[in-house]
């Protein structure tokens, strides 16, 4: 990197999104701790997440103002704007306020100001994350972002569970950055870079100079380190843990905005991957590169990231297809079901990268799917949360006679499961059709058939365990049947969050049209 090239100025900019989260923080600190010290416990929940809102408005209107500047030193792009980054960094922020809402109604700490300083700052690496083209900013994205999960899952100080499942991540998670970190760095032996797209030219042509034997651990490493950031199998064990054991809304944020900055990374990895060589020789010393043009069938491509890093991803997505749904038949905790789930939408994203196009189509598939299914998540810790701090467990028997106890938060987890397991016309049904479509377009082999037919059947599988959790709800009855009373702003952002899935779904080109309108071209 020529860091005499730096502009400082245009860096600014490119990170003001970031920037208006950072400084959001310090406000929070300042007036919890400086003001609020003395004040009610709901008084100061209420001033920290609604500053931290406010924080991210302006970082959603950073975003907007950004435009497609992103940010270069010389020829290499640090940070992109616009296109999936531009999308996923809005989706972060959107989903950030939605669980700093959450925490208006909860209890779980006495210290508010903290919590949501830590919220934010964690949203700041998935900013970073999102619109990272380069190894090094990639990994400070994501150890930014990591570091403020450990903390939030922890934050239920009187809980063992919270402490346990905390510990539990932080091995795990140090564990993922050591073989991320190691991979990256044989990439950059192999490449002599750190950009994306020089990574890739770098690395075929160190294959053609035997350089395979390398290239395969290297992307074997990073495979393990970003599939324990999407809790793909087999690097998933931590997920169950931290879902159940972390705060409600800390778990919300889990698996909502880290999943959609992972995600949105592994789309610019796959992009950047596909995107570049029709071709590749070398005779003479020299290297002879022949660009693909859009419309162009693609060729035949020997050993290397373009053949090698998808081949990996459909490991991971059908071991965590299979496994995710399979498992999540067998649980009794609506926490761990939802972990279970995760991992099973994982798989399902996964298969959207294996068969990525060079267009956008791709891209916009994956993001919509991964915008929705993070926006029903949260609704679906929400009612949970609820759940827990009524009956004291989140087990399936706590949601028995759930539509006499709390009839609006019945008819959201109604709503909220029903899109989980993908029955029209709820928005979560067009997220797998877009989906599974966008594979279909890109291949119509045997294998893409096969792996489709595959994901479609383990979805009506899904539908058997979400199907218990509104068994209990509207069948069976309560041994209890004192009414459920949730905060009241609680009960109306879970009632906007189901109305929202229940709008995208009747009207889909609704979120199609806003993701496609970052795409004047894919970045």
């Amino acid at each position: 990197m020529n860091y005499a090239a730096l502009n400082y100025a245009a860096l600014f900019r490119a990170t003001l999104p970031e920037t208006a989260l950072e400084i959001a923080a310090v406000l929070v600190l300042f007036v919890d701790l400086a003001f609020l010290r003395r004040a009610t416990q709901k008084l100061r929940a209420a001033v920290a997440a609604w500053l931290g809102i406010a924080g991210c408005v302006a970082g959603i209107w950073a975003v907007y103002a950004a435009g497609w500047s992103g940010f270069s030193a010389g020829n290499d792009v640090l940070l992109a704007a616009g296109g999936s980054a531009g999308v996923a960094q809005v989706a972060i922020l959107v989903l950030t306020a939605l669980t700093l809402l959450l925490l208006i109604g909860s209890s779980f700490t006495r210290n508010p100001g903290e919590y949501v300083a830590v919220v934010l700052m964690a949203a700041a690496g998935g900013l970073l994350i999102a619109a990272a083209e380069d190894l090094l900013v990639i990994f400070i994205g994501l150890e930014l972002l990591s570091l403020g999960l450990y903390v939030l899952t922890a934050f239920a100080k009187s809980s063992g569970a919270s402490a346990e499942a905390s510990i539990k991540y932080y091995l795990f998670g140090g564990m993922s950055a050591a073989f991320l970190l190691f991979g990256f760095s044989l990439l950059y032996g192999l490449s002599g870079s750190t950009g994306l797209p020089r990574v890739v030219y770098g690395v075929d042509n160190a294959v053609f100079h035997g350089g395979v034997p390398l290239l395969l651990v290297a992307l074997v490493m990073v495979a393990a380190g970003l599939g324990f950031k999407v809790a793909a199998v087999p690097f998933h064990l931590w997920a169950p843990d931290a879902y159940e054991g972390a705060p409600a809304p800390a778990a919300a944020f889990i698996a909502s905005v880290s999943k959609v900055a992972s995600f949105a990374l592994l789309i610019s990895i796959s992009y950047v991957t596909l995107h570049f060589v029709e071709s590749f020789q070398v005779s003479h010393a020299y290297a002879t590169f022949k660009v693909y043009n859009p419309g162009e069938p693609q060729s035949h491509n020997t050993l290397g990231i373009v053949t090698v890093w998808p081949f990996i991803l459909m490991v991971l997505s059908v071991a965590s297809m299979v496994l995710g749904n399979l498992a999540a038949l067998a649980q009794t905790s609506v926490r761990r079901l939802l972990a279970y789930s995760a991992i099973a939408h994982a798989g399902y994203i996964l298969l959207g990268l294996v068969f990525f196009s060079r267009g956008p189509a791709s891209a916009q598939a994956i993001l919509y799917y991964i915008l929705t299914y993070g926006l029903t998540t949260i609704g679906a810790f929400g009612v949970v949360g609820v759940i827990e701090r009524a009956a004291g467990s989140d087990k399936l028997d706590s949601f028995a006679g759930l539509h006499k106890r709390a009839p609006a938060l019945a008819a959201v987890t109604l709503v909220l499961f029903l899109s989980l397991a993908g029955i029209p016309p709820l928005v979560g049904f067009w997220a797998k059709f877009n989906l599974f479509a966008a594979v279909l377009a890109v291949s119509r082999s045997p294998l893409s058939i096969g792996l489709v037919a595959l994901a479609i059947a383990f979805s009506a599988v899904s539908l058997y365990y979400y199907l218990q959790v509104l068994k209990r709800a509207y069948v069976l009855p309560a041994p209890d049947e004192t009414p459920i009373h949730a905060h009241p702003l609680t009960t109306l952002v879970l009632v906007a969050i189901a109305a929202a899935v229940v709008l995208m779904g009747c009207f889909p080109a609704l979120l199609q049209s806003w993701i496609a309108g970052f795409y004047p071209g894919l970045r």
